[in-house]
């Protein structure tokens, strides 16, 4: 298999301007992308390795490359609800923070759409693996308008 750098970047770029007129900022692709590395190492905080190593199994090279961008074993954290999963990103976002997640509304809408691009690339039995491991009240996240 041959490395195609360019093609992975053309790929990414599209899904990141996907992602940025998804969640209403078509003109603010770096917030976007600090927004969806944020979600996904969110949620790589809370799942298990195997968990995380499955999952990226089925995503494109881009989204792998977002969501192992340093990546640790370290203990995980402990997240029970849709709060503290909240809580979680602002803090892995950093100084953006309060200006990238102004309000849980927000937060919640930008988990929402990250879940529902995730959807191309991750398969239904996957999405079930992962929804097995998160906390009860994180499950929902996973099929939060879903349409099948």
């Amino acid at each position: 298999m041959a490395l195609n750098f360019n093609q992975f970047a053309k790929e990414g770029n599209a899904f990141l301007k996907e992602f940025a007129k998804k969640i209403n900022m078509p003109n603010e692709p770096d917030k976007a992308g600090r927004i969806l590395s944020s979600v996904l190492h969110g949620l790589r905080e809370v799942i298990t390795t195997e968990e995380s190593l499955q999952l990226i199994s089925q995503f494109p090279m881009f989204l792998k490359a977002v969501y192992v961008n340093k990546w640790t074993t370290r203990k995980k954290h402990k997240v029970k609800n849709m709060t503290d999963f909240i809580d979680l990103i602002r803090e892995l976002d950093g100084v953006t923070a309060l200006n990238d997640f102004v309000s849980e509304e927000v937060a919640e809408n930008y988990i929402s759409v990250t879940f529902l691009l995730l959807r191309k690339y991750v398969s239904l039995g996957e999405l079930e693996d992962l929804r097995t491991v998160l906390p009860k009240d994180l499950k929902s996240i996973v099929y939060q308008n879903a349409m099948f």
